[in-house]
């Protein structure tokens, strides 16, 4: 049951010592995860089956909704499982495919929000040829762009941390197979994995960071120059989800490297931070956005519909 040289052994992701905290995790999780994928499920339908969620922003939408989704599907559902348990196990190399999908798909999600803040600044800087700038092609290939720099910057990381040798113990202090809490079990000198993964980790945040940040700086420079306040509305919500998305992510790094807190309460700020974001998205842009409430009660009123319908079929019948 040790982790070892590549051998097909196992890890214990562990979430002792939280005492009744546990089962608070277990109900804030499984409602927290039911929203998640509600609400994402939401949006990526009504942006592909209603004609006036035919802009851009809204496919770059119903694309942060589906990396949502997945990311919080890699570590929620095991977690629920093991508040049921007292231990939980997981194999090498399942521990390492977690790890290596939770990095990957959170870097995608700023890479994607880093595109859609470009949408943004084409839409209200250049508005006369945005449709020509954002073509099907433009759009794909900017996804794409979001997809191959989350590669190049946990690919990396990832790798390397897989070669170290694996001799014990074989329990990861953490809710999943995180990639410094993995570090930590192997038995050599990690320190280049510790730079290493420390260097690809700031490429993503400040690369992705500093773009979005030029994107708005240039967004509130023209609105400031031709004096169109409302047209600051439409960035409202992704401003409000690339806010709260940053700032939760600062406060998980001073909460690991900064303060000395306790592993239980490390869990549980990673937990919240895991679930925050994704679970905020959808709400967000359905409270900010007219166009997507409207949709989403047209598509619910369809259902309603569809639904009464179908009773009465059946009560003729």
């Amino acid at each position: 049951m040790l982790i070892r040289n590549h051998s097909n052994g196992s890890s214990r992701p562990t979430c002792d010592n939280l005492g009744d905290k546990q089962m608070i995790l277990f109900v804030f999780l499984l409602l927290g995860y039911i929203i998640i994928l509600g609400g994402n499920s939401m949006i990526i339908f009504v942006a592909l089956t209603d004609p006036k969620l035919s802009s851009p922003m809204y496919f770059f939408l119903s694309n942060l909704s589906f990396v949502d989704m997945f990311y919080t599907t890699t570590t929620i559902p095991k977690m629920l499982s093991s508040f049921l348990s007292d231990t939980t196990t997981i194999s090498f190399l399942g521990c390492f495919l977690q790890m290596h999908f939770f990095v990957y798909l959170s870097v995608t999600s700023r890479a994607i929000l880093t595109v859609m803040a470009f949408d943004r600044y084409v839409a209200i800087c250049n508005p006369l040829r945005y449709t020509s700038i954002m073509t099907w092609p433009t759009r794909l290939l900017l996804i794409a762009g979001a997809w191959s720099f989350s590669t190049f910057c946990t690919l990396p990381p990832v790798i390397i941390t897989w070669m170290e040798p694996y001799c014990g113990p074989n329990v990861v202090r953490h809710g999943w197979c995180d990639l410094s809490s993995v570090r930590q079990l192997a038995c050599a000198d990690t320190s280049v994995d510790n730079i290493v993964s420390l260097s690809f980790a700031l490429v993503a945040l400040l690369t992705t960071g500093v773009l979005i940040l030029t994107s708005y700086v240039l967004i509130g420079f023209s609105i400031w120059m031709k004096g169109r306040l409302k047209a600051f509305g439409t960035c409202a919500a992704h401003l409000t989800v690339v806010t709260i998305s940053y700032t939760a992510a600062s406060f998980v790094y001073i909460s690991y490297r900064v303060v000395n807190f306790s592993p239980e309460v490390r869990i549980i700020v990673a937990v919240v931070y895991a679930v925050l974001t994704p679970f905020l998205n959808p709400v967000i842009y359905s409270l900010r956005n007219k166009e997507l409430r409207d949709s989403i009660r047209r598509t619910l009123s369809r259902f309603r519909s569809a639904v009464s319908a179908t009773k009465d079929i059946n009560t003729v019948s």
